[in-house]
């Protein structure tokens, strides 16, 4: 029997940025542990390599398949593509394959957003987007769903894709600005909250966070990469997926700490986060890090299924 297969349009106008929010915390609400998750998979291939993202439940289990080009953007093609395959746990027999782009833009802001929900001031207002692509608007439409957002300002080394993003924004009926390199010192120190979604190496906004304001680093899953200033990171209340992970891919603490040991006990999991053992900081920022995880991904191919009626009970 053919697997149904949905396309990136359908994905989107099945589920909203709130949804995929929702349908994490109730993975982790219903029991879900994710440090039972397995690790990201990395297989050298062509110019770059193959990823895969396994992970299961009682009643799902699917597996995201990305391929990573870094030179395919010279060709035109994107960098990352990758599709979604979602099995049912008892039998493994395939229920639905999703592209993948959507799965992964929806889940990150989502994550980001679950974090943020609680870290973030209740009247914050202010956002500061560090970057200009996909993950940039996505998590601007995230972040909208939990509050209400009166500034919102986009910074990127490139300042055609910062006003082509705000742009698209304000069309979307955002309050959004793009700003140069000259005003993002002013606007760090302003924001209630920080959205760093840029693949660079090296911090991109300095230490000049206030005290209660959340930032948010999203951008990569190397170890040897990073979006934040360490000296940020140690003076802040730091919540991670899970602790294992970010030990092994999250570049923003992992680099931290080389330059200067991390206290025991500093970072945080999401999941005490989640079921409210852990409260925001109002002394210090508050900083989620995020490197990607399959549970996520599972979490929202499940919310997708169930809502296009391909799910175990339909």
């Amino acid at each position: 029997m053919p697997v149904p297969y949905l396309t990136d349009e359908e994905i989107y106008a099945l589920i909203s940025p709130a949804q995929a929010r929702e349908a994490l915390k109730k993975v982790i609400l219903d029991g879900f542990h994710p440090a039972d998750d397995p690790a990201r998979i990395s297989v050298p291939a062509g110019t770059g390599e193959l990823l895969l993202m396994p992970s299961s439940t009682a009643t799902y289990t699917g597996v995201k398949v990305l391929s990573v080009a870094p030179d395919n953007q010279e060709k035109g093609l994107p960098r990352i593509q990758a599709l979604y395959h979602l099995c049912d746990t008892e039998t493994l027999s395939p229920r639905l394959i999703l592209e993948g782009e959507s799965v992964t833009n929806l889940r990150t802001p989502a994550v980001s957003a679950l974090a943020a929900d609680v870290l973030a001031a209740p009247d914050a207002s202010r956002l500061l987007i560090v970057g200009a692509g996909p993950q940039a608007v996505g998590h601007v439409h995230a972040l909208a769903a939990i509050r209400p957002l009166s500034e919102i300002r986009l910074s990127s080394l490139s300042q055609d894709s910062a006003e082509e993003a705000a742009q698209r924004l304000r069309e979307e009926g955002y309050a959004a600005t793009a700003i140069g390199p000259e005003e993002l010192h002013a606007a760090t120190e302003a924001a209630d909250i920080i959205c760093c979604c840029t693949s660079a190496g090296d911090p991109v906004i300095e230490d000049v966070v206030k005290d209660g304001a959340c930032v948010i680093a999203m951008g990569s899953h190397s170890p040897d990469r990073r979006e934040l200033p360490g000296s940020l990171v140690r003076r802040s209340l730091v919540v991670v997926e899970d602790e294992k992970t970010a030990w092994r891919e999250a570049g923003d603490v992992v680099m931290a700490h080389e330059d200067k040991a991390l206290p025991e006990g500093h970072l945080h999991s999401l999941e005490d986060l989640v079921r409210g053992e852990v409260a925001r900081a109002e002394d210090r920022p508050n900083i989620v890090k995020t490197t990607g995880m399959s549970w996520e991904d599972l979490a929202v191919a499940i919310a997708i299924a169930e809502a296009s009626h391909h799910g175990i009970d339909s």
